[in-house]
């Protein structure tokens, strides 16, 4: 069974995506340039400004660069202030076993969560070693029972990797590689009302057969949007919220810091 915030299922919910926060295992690990523990720390000073009620907070993926139990320590520790339960998936930097041995019993894995007339299912979508993303036969099955046994809930589904294209041209090739499979489940299921990743660095929003489609910015560096090489964006790190209706509507915004300002530094190859 799912574990359940406890929601009334007739009000609005209130979720927090945090994404790709690429912690280390030293407190001053730096990406690209950019501190990526100040970094978060400062969308999570401004997580509190904003919203005084959270529901679910979602962590989709690269919480750490380096994979390490320190970097997980850590971003447990900096979104601790957030009074809510959280949900994690890992990302491709992300180390599934180091996660699962750290924190298998605090509930942060569990890939089913009920919150007031939502289900929101928590999908890996990492390949060990690999950049790109694949859902594998064991998650797609995982998919399909939540799904099956939603009910009348509407459902929100997430997952590291982008399941489409995103205008990106470099980024084409490191999506999730079987998203015909994955959306042939979701075709078959009308209450599925939304699909929220991580990865990309930058926001997205498009919607497929009904179904709104959506990225969000990382807690740390972004990337340009609609670059063919790659390229570091120059918005400021930041998270998203969504608002979740009982009637299967939804509402969500990006939100970004301010004053953060850093040097790129290119030497670092890749992300």
């Amino acid at each position: 069974m799912p574990s359940s915030p406890p929601h009334a299922p007739d009000s609005p919910v209130l979720l927090v995506q945090l994404s790709d926060s690429h912690l280390f295992a030293q407190a001053d690990g730096r990406l690209l340039g950019m501190d990526t523990c100040d970094s978060l720390t400062l969308v999570i000073e401004r997580v509190l400004q904003e919203q005084p009620t959270i529901d679910l907070i979602l962590a989709t993926g690269d919480l750490s660069q380096d994979g390490s139990v320190a970097s997980y320590q850590r971003f447990r520790d900096l979104t601790a202030p957030i009074p809510a339960p959280a949900r994690w998936i890992p990302g491709n930097h992300d180390d599934m076993p180091t996660m699962r041995a750290a924190f298998a019993d605090s509930g942060v894995l569990d890939p089913v969560a009920d919150v007031g007339a939502w289900r929101v299912v928590m999908l890996d979508s990492s390949i060990v070693g690999a950049v790109p993303g694949y859902v594998d036969d064991e998650q797609l099955a995982l998919l399909e029972r939540a799904l099956a046994d939603a009910g009348e809930r509407h459902v929100l589904i997430c997952l590291h990797h982008h399941p489409v294209s995103i205008g990106c041209r470099w980024m084409e090739p490191i999506g999730l590689r079987n998203a015909d499979a994955f959306f042939a489940v979701l075709d078959r299921f009308p209450r599925v009302r939304a699909v929220l990743w991580g990865h990309v660095h930058q926001a997205f929003d498009r919607e497929r057969n009904g179904v709104r489609l959506l990225a969000s910015p990382s807690t740390c560096v972004q990337f340009a949007p609609g670059s063919e090489q790659f390229q570091v964006g120059q918005e400021a790190p930041g998270y998203r919220w969504l608002r979740l209706h009982a009637d299967g509507t939804l509402e969500t915004e990006v939100s970004r810091v301010t004053g953060i300002d850093f040097e790129i530094d290119y030497s670092v190859k890749g992300y």
